[in-house]
């Protein structure tokens, strides 16, 4: 086989994978026809099936659902609970699956590049053996596969750091129904309804909050108990705490008061002191910034001088 017919399969091989990838990607969006019949069977009174809300990563195409599905049964056969990445997905809401999917799509591209290389090295003329571009498009593929993890990590650091803030304002607006004679349970609904959880444009956090009071009625466990599992569930310490300290004095409305009030303050020192500390740390990255501009000018006006000195 000549060298030209092994670069046009490569280059076939190579432009093939990258259309299912993009096709797996980003699938295609419900076309015009199909719209219009969804509203034509609405408006003769056809029950249309309606699906649950789905969240950004379940908005995929049937390959990728199908390929999270089976890694999270291989991950469920061999035990491997991934917590941590569990945690911050949902706090994001996404799903597990799309998750995994999304990893093993990215690796599978990067391995994409052995073919690209090989090819660009067979078209420079280059004798190089295809072990170098076939370890390249490893590690390519291996940097890939964790990008997802790096970036899920990342954001739900953020929203856990605004959810942090959230309970905070939470613990004041429940201190505060407490102080005008509610109970617990309905101190607890009125923050969450005084915090802009009903409107449509609420809080995501505090929607969150909302939800888990809500379902406490239907499951039929206490307010407290719901805010631990979701404190188990997005890994927030605050809610864990929250939840174990509403158990305790539940039935004494000053005690509770008072711990509250304690714990709004503590989040507040704690929020102030992070925000202190990140203060301080752009400070110092400007001062070093500045200092290697002072050195660069430095170096830049004593450069002629010392060539000069150099040179005689």
């Amino acid at each position: 086989m000549s060298d030209t017919t092994q670069t046009v399969l490569a280059g076939g091989a190579l432009g093939l994978g990258l259309f299912l990838l993009v096709r797996a990607l980003f699938p295609p969006r419900p076309g015009l026809v199909s719209r219009l019949l969804a509203l034509d069977s609405a408006r003769d009174g056809v029950d249309v099936p309606r699906a649950r809300p789905a969240l950004p990563d379940e908005e995929v195409s049937a390959l990728r659902r199908t390929l999270g599905e089976r890694l999270a049964r291989l991950y469920a056969a061999r035990g491997w609970e991934a917590r941590s990445a569990r945690a911050d997905l949902a706090l994001l809401g996404r799903s597990f699956e799309g998750f995994l999917a999304t990893k093993a799509l990215l690796a599978v591209s990067g391995l994409l590049a052995f073919p690209l290389l090989a090819g660009w090295l067979a078209l420079m003329g280059w004798g190089l053996s295809p072990t170098v571009p076939l370890w390249a498009a490893l590690a390519v593929a291996g940097v890939f596969f964790f990008l997802p993890d790096v970036q899920t990590r990342r954001d739900a650091a953020r929203m856990r750091r605004d959810f942090r803030h959230v309970v905070g304002a939470f613990l004041d607006l429940v201190s505060m129904n407490l102080a005008g004679g509610r109970g617990v349970p309905e101190a607890l609904m009125m923050a969450v309804s005084v915090g802009g959880a009903d409107d449509e444009g609420a809080n995501w956090a505090m929607v969150r909050i909302r939800e888990a009071l809500g379902n406490a009625r239907i499951v039929g466990i206490t307010p407290w108990q719901a805010l631990g599992q979701l404190g188990d569930e997005i890994d927030v310490d605050e809610l864990r705490d929250l939840s174990a300290a509403l158990g305790l004095v539940a039935d004494d409305g000053a005690k509770v008061r008072a711990s509250l009030t304690a714990r709004a303050a503590t989040l507040r020192r704690r929020e102030l002191a992070e925000v202190e500390g990140q203060a301080g740390e752009r400070s110092q990255s400007m001062l070093v910034a500045q200092l290697l501009l002072c050195a660069g000018f430095v170096i830049f006006l004593s450069f002629p001088a010392a060539m000069k000195m150099l040179g005689s």
